[in-house]
């Protein structure tokens, strides 16, 4: 009996057992069979893909504009400064880029022999200190310890000084205060004296230095530049009404070389206005109208305002002459530069312009695009503001502008808006 039972839930198991790997093998099947679906189908969305890779296109913020590259002349209003000894060199006083006030003095000439000059009195300045410690009454009055002082204090200054302009003053105010300590010793000491003979010596030096100087000063207020090239009364405001295309042309000038300086005079430069001419064929010079407002973008990449103050025609050409007051001084270095001009720029919705199609609606021709949402797509008429050749800035009607194109108000009920990051259909049909 119990032989029978123990073969009866043998057979009970395998047939179990049976049943456990049917349905087991059925559920690999089953779901083998789906995974091989959702593969076969993703293949076919990527060759879909391959072959059309942009159905829709998400409508985003985007900004279009138009732009044309342009050669420049740079125009100035300059005042070059120049003296009669220019052969001898010259020492700047302001630096370059620094501003001067109408009769400040801005450079000086040396004078002739200045350096043999120069020597002596520093020759002469050692003996007279060594001078003034060996007296057998030494001249220590208040004036002469608070020049010391400030002697002292001057020239550890200069050790540490790196701007060329403020070397030079320190250095002035140096060798004044060495002549102002050299003339109290001189006053204290007896006629006759070494002491005396010495800054009596130094004195005529320093005469025959002051006589053969120069001094230039600045004739008009403005910043300072030693970038003199002799365009300087070729390129001026002055003569923008007889500007040719030809004699800029004509003009040895290398784009974005910068101007060396000069080592014979200076020049003042109104710093708060300048002028760009340029030669553009009629096809980029169609947005050029005389008085409009247009950006443009300098070589150090700045964008900034200008306004278009001349516009002249010759044969082919135009020549449109931009004026700015802003950045002027980042091209006092230059003549000839290569920018960017901005003729317009807008932004907004941005779609492509193969995403726009066209529909005629009695004598109106309308503008529209095909949203698509949750399987089902809707025709948005739209209005463009502005377009180049790839992308066009896009905006819904008002119900009013529908109603005045002639659309029906049961069909602007039923109409659609268009939002951001909504799918549009890449070309409408």
């Amino acid at each position: 009996m119990k032989d029978k039972q123990k073969q009866e839930t043998k057979v009970k198991n395998k047939t179990k057992d049976a049943k456990k790997g049917f349905i087991e093998n059925k559920t690999f099947f089953v779901v083998s069979l789906i995974i091989a679906v959702i593969i076969a189908f993703c293949l076919y969305k990527v060759v879909i893909f391959i072959q059309n890779p942009a159905d829709t296109f998400s409508v985003e913020q985007g900004k279009i504009y138009e732009e044309e590259r342009a050669v420049g002349y740079i125009i100035r209003e300059e005042t070059v400064v120049k003296g009669s000894n220019y052969k001898n060199g010259m020492e700047q006083i302001k630096s370059e880029g620094e501003k001067a006030a109408k009769g400040e003095a801005i450079f000086r000439y040396y004078s002739s022999g200045e350096d043999n000059l120069v020597k002596k009195i520093g020759d002469l300045d050692i003996k007279i200190e060594e001078a003034i410690k060996k007296q057998e009454n030494p001249i220590y009055s208040s004036d002469i310890k608070a020049l010391d002082r400030k002697i002292e204090e001057d020239l550890v200054i200069l050790q540490k000084a790196n701007n060329m302009q403020t070397i030079q003053e320190i250095k002035k105010e140096i060798d004044s205060n060495i002549t102002k300590k050299a003339k109290i010793a001189g006053e204290k000491s007896p006629a006759g004296s070494y002491l005396k003979k010495l800054i009596d010596e130094r004195k005529e030096y320093e005469n025959q230095l002051n006589k053969g100087v120069e001094q230039l000063k600045a004739p008009i207020s403005g910043v300072v530049s030693y970038k003199i090239d002799g365009y300087e009364e070729i390129l001026t405001p002055n003569n923008l009404n007889n500007l040719k295309i030809q004699t800029l042309e004509e003009l040895n000038i290398k784009t974005g070389q910068v101007v060396a300086d000069s080592k014979e005079g200076a020049k003042i430069i109104n710093n708060f206005e300048c002028y760009i001419a340029c030669c553009l064929n009629e096809e980029q010079a169609k947005e050029a109208e005389l008085g409009k407002t247009v950006k443009i973008r300098l070589p150090n990449d700045a964008e900034i305002s200008s306004k278009i103050i001349h516009v002249s025609k010759e044969e082919n050409k135009v020549l449109v002459v931009f004026q700015i007051d802003r950045q002027v001084q980042s091209l006092m270095s230059y003549r000839k530069i290569s920018f960017d001009i901005i003729w317009w720029s807008d932004s907004g919705k941005k779609v492509p312009n193969e995403a726009i199609g066209t529909e005629n609606r009695g004598e109106n021709e309308l503008n529209y695009v095909v949203r698509t949402r949750g399987g089902y797509e809707d025709k948005i008429f739209v209005k463009i503001k502005r377009k180049n050749e790839k992308y066009a800035i896009i905006e819904n009607y008002t119900r009013t502008e529908l109603q005045e194109l002639g659309i029906s108000n049961e069909e602007i009920n039923n109409m659609k808006v268009l939002t951001l990051y909504d799918e549009i259909l890449k070309k409408p049909t």
